[in-house]
């Protein structure tokens, strides 16, 4: 089984990453969570509760497929979140991607992440907040993939999982697409698309 890592850390926003695991899991990916520590729980902003599998410090790049870090309050508030960023690196050094959403972002603007490759967040003056120097690769647009790194605005909780699940190759080309169709669009033909594509 292919695994990828979700961060998981008190006040994260659920809606940002469902589209993402919930898909990679029916495409043949396990999903694992990753806190501080793995016997820790944290709650979402909603109020989920969550038992993280693994401990931030026993992540290793050569373990994973792709870490995933959802936005959350805590990005604004502090340093707190400080070693997800940096987890973070670790895995762009290693070339493994990086899929950052929302507050994340931020985090991975604060520690420089960002300054050398093409981007996007909520807003670019988000960003220009955290004192980065990165303002010249900001991208206008739903979601950004360059190289290892996937970034997205809170928003766009469908493009974000679009842009994982073709780099990770849960879904190519029309099926990716249809995908996108339908869950972005509404579109029923996109169902028929996807449908017709698992019949083959």
């Amino acid at each position: 089984m292919r695994t990828v890592h979700l961060a998981v850390y008190d006040a994260l926003a659920d809606w940002e990453t469902g589209h993402a695991t919930a898909w990679l899991a029916r495409t043949g990916f396990t999903v694992r969570t990753v806190g501080f520590a793995a016997d820790k729980p944290v709650r979402t902003i909603a109020g989920v509760r969550i038992l993280p599998d693994l401990a931030l410090d026993d992540l290793r790049p050569e373990d994973s497929e792709l870490l995933i870090l959802p936005g959350g309050d805590l990005w604004d508030t502090g340093d707190d979140l400080a070693p997800f960023a940096e987890k973070a690196r670790a895995f762009l050094d290693a070339k493994v991607p990086v899929a950052a959403i929302c507050g994340a972002t931020a985090g991975l603007a604060r520690a420089g992440l960002l300054d050398d490759r093409a981007h996007t967040s909520a807003v670019d003056f988000y960003l220009a907040g955290t004192g980065y120097r990165g303002g010249g690769r900001y991208v206008d647009a739903d979601a950004v993939t360059d190289g290892e790194l996937i970034t997205a605005g809170p928003t766009e909780p469908v493009a974000f999982a679009r842009e994982i699940l073709g780099r990770l190759g849960a879904f190519e080309g029309s099926k990716l697409d249809a995908w996108y169709r339908l869950f972005h669009d509404s579109d029923p033909a996109a169902f028929a698309e996807l449908d017709a594509d698992d019949e083959e």
